[in-house]
């Protein structure tokens, strides 16, 4: 028979010594840990949690998803168990507080650097518009659209609810910007069918003293001043005006940067015929192409050209067509994406960020 009087010195083991024990083998929670959890209580703007620390940790439903969420039960389920987010310290009933919203946000911007190192086009619908360009959502983040990297005739404000094709200019987790371009992903696409060598018909779409911005099937190449004529031209303005239906042949297809650079000098059955006789180079067009063709494929081949062949590839492809491309065309085309970042990405982004994350 077990004698039922036995002192707690007998025993050997006192409250004290069970509290110390559980000190023991009490886990230490700091915020920014992620941790296993169990859903015990589903609460109506929130849940309890046991993570196994002493007090149940709390995730309100702000914390629930990086999407909006109305409910609770969207999200969770009683006795389901997942990965948490600790997000503060204890409060004063020793309690803390756990999102899962930050760990879909990590993984999120994880994604979308992927993403943009393969320079993948992904497609996203237009939820709202505002002055500086168009918002669209990316793997649940908050992405801007500048307008100068829209391309379409319709108004910005009937692109809510039209799903786009965009590529990725610029994705900083620190600074919260996700910008895209919708114009780019079209060159893209139009550039994939295009090749160096081939005629197009384009529309003069914008005179610079630099040269003639030709729109072709949508986007947009440059026929640098030094392309449009083996003789010497003033300015662009001389060949040309705005709206003119042109003859061009490709030389260059930058598809990282999405440019295309266009010749009628590579066109000119003698040089200066684009001034003298217009309507002989585009009636002559496919020949000359074809001959710059055989030069161009001639050269990459490491075959002896005749001294003319030889001398015109370089000047158009290797020489002249770097200064418009590197020098003009960021001026052009780039000096409006700084405003549309600076400007109105934080009013796009930020709003909406909560100061958990912004801490």
């Amino acid at each position: 028979m077990v004698n039922q009087n036995l002192t707690a010195t007998e025993i050997g083991f006192t409250h004290d010594d069970f509290a110390a024990l559980l000190d023991k083998y009490d886990y230490h929670f700091s915020p920014g840990d992620i941790v296993p959890g169990t859903v015990f209580s589903i609460e109506p703007r929130g849940a309890l949690i046991d993570i196994g620390a002493k007090t149940a940790a709390y995730i309100p439903i702000q914390e629930m998803s990086i999407n909006r969420v109305d409910s609770p039960e969207e999200v969770l389920q009683s006795n389901e168990t997942r990965e948490f987010f600790i997000l503060t310290d204890e409060n004063e009933d020793g309690q803390l507080t756990l999102s899962i919203r930050r760990i879909e946000y990590m993984r999120a911007w994880e994604r979308v650097r992927q993403l943009q190192a393969e320079d993948a086009t992904v497609r996203s619908g237009v939820f709202a518009t505002n002055r500086g360009g168009a918002l669209v959502r990316i793997e649940g983040l908050r992405g801007f659209i500048p307008g100068s990297h829209i391309s379409t005739r319709k108004p910005k404000e009937e692109l809510v609810g039209e799903e786009l094709p965009l590529k990725f200019l610029e994705v900083d987790e620190e600074r919260n910007r996700l910008v895209l371009s919708h114009r780019r992903a079209l060159v893209e696409r139009k550039m994939n069918r295009l090749e160096v060598g081939e005629v197009v018909i384009g529309t003069v779409r914008g005179i610079k003293p630099y040269g003639a911005f030709i729109d072709i099937g949508g986007v947009s190449g440059l026929l640098h001043i030094s392309e449009i004529s083996h003789e010497h031209i003033d300015t662009p303005h001389s060949v040309f005006n705005v709206n003119d239906e042109v003859k061009v042949m490709i030389i260059d297809l930058d598809a990282e940067r999405g440019r295309i650079s266009l010749s009628t000098k590579q066109l000119e059955p003698e040089p200066g015929d684009m001034i003298k006789n217009r309507d002989l180079v585009y009636d002559k067009a496919e020949e000359m192409a074809a001959k710059y063709r055989e030069q161009l494929l001639a050269k990459q081949q490491g075959i002896t050209l005749t001294p003319t062949a030889e001398e015109e590839i370089p000047a158009a492809v290797e020489e002249e067509i770097p200064a418009a491309v590197e020098e003009e065309i960021p001026a052009a085309v780039e000096e409006e994406i700084p405003v549309a970042i600076e400007e109105e990405i934080p009013v796009a982004i930020e709003e909406e960020i909560p100061v958990a994350i912004e801490e």
